[in-house]
């Protein structure tokens, strides 16, 4: 498809996303004033469908899920794990709480709270927001937040890279999602994404394709180091985003004879 209608599609979708949240955020703040907080959370998820709806029939943006079966199911509302994806765009970002079946607990810097009607909407949600600025106030935040919410039932969702990432790229692996699971004793779930295939990292101009998703087993954390459990975390991440998007990652060179 060429860039001229991609562009179209995109700036409808753009539109779309901006039409739809207005009155949605203005209804999450409005109920919560009176609804319980997983309420809330399930009236957010709802726009975030429309949202991967939109992208769908707009930008022939589509998705497929496998490892499904790895994650506790509906049924088991006090099953914790802590969800550690790879990090390429926004999409995975509203994608995830479409996807998993128990509320989702977001680890975000506290200025996305700024933007209008989104920031007001997930605010709203029993999310932990930190300063990036004071670290270690930060991690304090995660740990009682996280080990509270998790309590709750919640899964706690932390990208390990911690920044979106370009595709083919590999970001610095910061070892907070596997910190948390051990002071937790919570299992890490590693999940690869091959999203930035057609919603690339700071950009609006989405692609027509296919995202993959991979769900990996839980990996347990109990008697572990941090630094050690999310280097077996990256490892599987980074070989799974090679099986699932191998054009994107350069073959090594061979050796001459």
């Amino acid at each position: 498809m060429n860039t001229l209608l991609c562009a179209l599609r995109s700036a409808l979708f753009v539109l779309w996303l901006s039409v739809t949240v207005m009155p949605w955020a203005l209804a999450v703040v409005l109920a919560s004033l009176f609804l319980r907080s997983t309420t809330i959370y399930w009236m957010c998820a709802g726009w975030l469908r429309v949202s991967i709806w939109g992208a769908r029939v707009i930008c022939g943006v589509r998705h497929r899920v496998q490892g499904m079966e790895h994650l506790p199911t509906k049924a088991d509302e006090t099953a914790a794990v802590l969800l550690a994806p790879k990090h390429q765009s926004t999409w995975e970002t509203f994608a995830f709480p479409t996807l998993m079946s128990h509320p989702l607990a977001y680890v975000f810097k506290r200025e996305l709270l700024y933007i209008p009607f989104f920031g007001w909407a997930i605010g709203r949600l029993d999310m932990i927001h930190i300063d990036r600025s004071r670290r270690a106030e930060a991690w304090n935040r995660v740990a009682e937040q996280g080990r509270e919410l998790m309590s709750r039932g919640c899964w706690v969702i932390m990208f390990p890279e911690g920044t979106r990432t370009p595709r083919g790229s590999q970001g610095s692996y910061k070892s907070g999602a596997s910190r948390l699971a051990v002071t937790t004793g919570t299992p890490i779930v590693p999940i690869a994404v091959t999203s930035a295939r057609c919603w690339p990292r700071k950009s609006f101009l989405l692609r027509p394709g296919i995202v993959d998703i991979s769900i990996g087993q839980p990996i347990p954390s109990q008697g572990r180091e941090p630094d050690e459990l999310m280097r077996q975390v990256e490892a599987w991440i980074e070989a799974e985003m090679r099986r699932l998007d191998p054009e994107a990652y350069p073959r090594p060179t061979p050796l001459a004879a």
